[in-house]
């Protein structure tokens, strides 16, 4: 992924309003993100802890998605595993997350598409084995190569953020 800046992040949300967009909290670590390591921007709102947003690449364009977390199930602690990268992890290593579609369904009413994901949106890094997942976290064996896993996670998040533009 290239590099982006704050203007470029801010426009390319699709199922925002503009004021809105203007008024999220982007990281403040933009310039040191490992860019070459990344198939999308993913982070948590650290003022707002059920809100996060992922900016991506799709169908030629970067498109930004914000996300809410769905509510967890009082004493969950069973492993779980991402939709889009397929790692797993325990606990609350993994979260399912909404996006409203960036299209009303009809006047009054917004439909929405959810997908479970890596709860620090770190997919990228997982699957390039950049990062681990919790050390008691099952990690399943794979024939695949990182090229192909990356492959995999691309495909997999552009099925999501299909979901989220068109209505």
């Amino acid at each position: 992924m290239k590099a982006l800046t704050d203007p470029e992040i801010r426009a390319s949300f699709v199922n925002c309003t503009k004021g809105e967009a203007s008024r999220i909290a982007l990281p403040r670590y933009l310039a040191e993100l490992p860019w070459e390591d990344m198939d999308f921007l993913g982070w948590r709102d650290p003022g707002a802890p059920n809100r996060s947003y992922i900016v991506a690449e799709h169908d030629g364009r970067l498109v930004g998605v914000a996300l809410r977390f769905a509510q967890r199930t009082a004493g969950a602690h069973y492993g779980s595993m991402c939709s889009i990268c397929l790692t797993t992890h325990v606990a609350s290593g993994v979260s399912l997350m909404t996006a409203r579609k960036a299209r009303r369904v009809s006047d009054d009413e917004y439909a929405s598409a959810g997908e479970y994901f890596c709860s620090d949106l770190a997919c990228s890094l997982y699957v390039r084995d950049k990062k681990r997942a919790n050390a008691s976290g099952i990690r399943m064996k794979e024939n695949l190569t990182t090229e192909e896993k990356i492959t995999r996670t691309r495909a997999n998040l552009s099925k999501f953020l299909t979901k989220v533009v068109t209505a």
